[in-house]
């Protein structure tokens, strides 16, 4: 038995040194010369104009992350529709009532205003 929680401890370590050790050797081997040109501020090649630190509405957030919700949703449902003459009743209720959840916070989500495009 102490040989199986030897085997978990030592994978635990190697999971924590390869990274580390990593890490480490490309902090030793980077290059090290830093001047201002390299250390200053740009967006796509081209030099900030004004104030670096812009603030993003919360709605462009939210709106992206309902898209990218219901978008992974669809890839839960291509497995169920490709198996589908395989299943039976039992699975087409599961997947009514995962389909009815979307739709309630679909909903949610629009009569709070998420999906409003400002």
């Amino acid at each position: 038995m102490l040989s199986q929680y030897l085997f978990v401890g030592l994978l635990m370590l190697m999971a924590l040194a390869v990274p580390l050790i990593g890490i480490g050797f490309a902090w030793l081997i980077r290059p090290k010369k830093p001047n201002p040109i390299k250390q200053s501020i740009y967006e796509c090649g081209l030099e900030t104009v004004g104030e670096t630190w812009v603030q993003f509405r919360v709605q462009y957030y939210l709106y992206a992350l309902i898209f990218a919700i219901f978008d992974v949703e669809i890839a839960f449902l291509l497995p169920w529709a490709v198996a589908y003459n395989k299943l039976g009743l039992v699975a087409l209720l599961d997947v009514l009532i995962f389909i009815g959840l979307l739709l309630v916070a679909l909903a949610y989500a629009w009569r709070k205003g998420a999906l409003m495009w400002r």
